[in-house]
């Protein structure tokens, strides 16, 4: 009877014996590197694949990439076209306005002229009076043009008249003065009010040298709510208490 550690010697080494299989090491960097390269392949596949699909559905990623710059160019230019003409018209609008300034500019100044011009024809009717009434003789002091009329201010009204010195040939200056009395219905009464006023502290603006030819202007100051009925005006020459003219006019009427 043989040994039993020979017996298994023989299976271990013999034809019985179990196979070996030697492998290469491989280290797992390199594995790792296949890895990557073996799903890089078969990303780029498929994504080939999926063009390939659907360039034969009618679908071509270059067309449309092509079509998306020429959009895109187009709203470029779009928008420089839009810019240029938002330019345009900004000019224009300055344009406009200035144009607006001065046709208003030009609208103010004819206004300007026509009262200008109104006045010299008042003035040379003025003239032809006196020249007119000459060969009469002297008539001394005179009111003419007398007007009173609501200003752009509420409450106030602005006067103007015209004083004619018949006495021209003595070519003298006198000091005058204006005196207006102002009659005005209010809370359903009526009151006279002077101008210039006891408490009025400067009241030279209505005092001034008669040559030959004056006019004069200004603006008295009322209530908003009182209705004038009546205004006289007077003129006193020097210190005198009595007027040497005087006038009286309804507004309005």
């Amino acid at each position: 009877m043989k040994p039993i550690g020979w017996r298994k010697l023989r299976q271990r080494f013999g034809i019985a014996a179990p196979r070996v299989a030697i492998r290469t090491h491989v280290p797992w960097y390199l594995r790792l590197l296949m890895i990557v390269f073996v799903l890089s392949v078969s990303a780029a596949l498929a994504a080939w694949i999926y063009d390939a699909g659907r360039r034969f559905a009618g679908f071509d990623r270059s067309e449309v990439q092509a079509e998306v710059a020429d959009l895109r160019r187009d709203k470029a230019e779009s928008h420089a076209e839009l810019e240029r003409l938002r330019a345009i018209a900004n000019a224009s609008e300055s344009k406009i306005s200035i144009e607006r300034s001065t046709q208003a500019t030009l609208a103010q100044q004819i206004r300007t002229l026509e009262q200008e011009n109104a006045r010299l024809r008042e003035d040379l009717a003025i003239f032809e009076n006196m020249l007119a009434a000459e060969p009469r003789g002297a008539q001394g002091l005179t009111i003419q043009r007398f007007k009173f009329e609501p200003d752009a201010v509420p409450g106030e009204f602005r006067y103007r008249l015209v004083l004619i010195n018949g006495t021209r040939r003595e070519r003298t200056e006198t000091p005058c003065r204006l005196e207006f009395l102002v009659t005005v219905q209010r809370d359903g009464r009526s009151d006279i009010i002077t101008f210039p006023e006891k408490s009025e502290q400067d009241a030279s603006r209505f005092r001034f040298v008669l040559r030959q030819f004056q006019r004069v202007e200004g603006v008295l100051k009322l209530s908003p709510e009182a209705r004038v009925s009546n205004v006289q005006v007077r003129v006193y020459e020097g210190a005198a208490t009595q007027p040497k003219a005087t006038q009286a006019i309804r507004p309005g009427s």
